[in-house]
C-alpha cells in the first residue's frame, strides 16, 4: 500500500508568473538553499508578513505611549497669578 501525505489544510497553493531569466535564477538560488522555488517564495513571503506585523505592532505601541504621555520631571505648573507676581 502506498502512503501519501495529505495536503496541509492550513496551506493553499498560489500561481505566479516569472520571466524566464528570473525563473532560471530562482531555480539556482533554490538549489543552493536546498529547497524548491515554492519553498523559497513561501519563506520570503512569511518574512515579509512577519516584518509587516512587527511594524504594525510597534506603531500601535508608539501611539499608546504618545496617547499616555511622558512624565518629564519637574513640578506642577505654576498658576497664572504665581507667574505674574512681582
Amino acid at each position: 500500500m502506498e502512503s501519501r501525505m495529505s495536503p496541509d489544510p492550513h496551506k493553499q497553493n498560489v500561481t505566479i508568473s516569472l520571466s524566464k531569466p528570473t525563473l532560471r535564477k530562482a531555480k539556482v538560488l533554490a538549489a543552493r538553499r536546498d529547497t524548491s522555488i515554492s519553498g523559497l517564495l513561501a519563506q520570503q513571503v512569511e518574512i515579509l508578513v512577519g516584518e509587516e506585523e512587527a511594524y504594525e505592532r510597534a506603531e500601535r505601541q508608539a501611539i499608546q505611549l504618545l496617547d499616555h504621555g511622558f512624565h518629564l520631571g519637574g513640578l506642577a505648573p505654576a498658576s497664572r497669578d504665581e507667574l505674574h507676581e512681582r
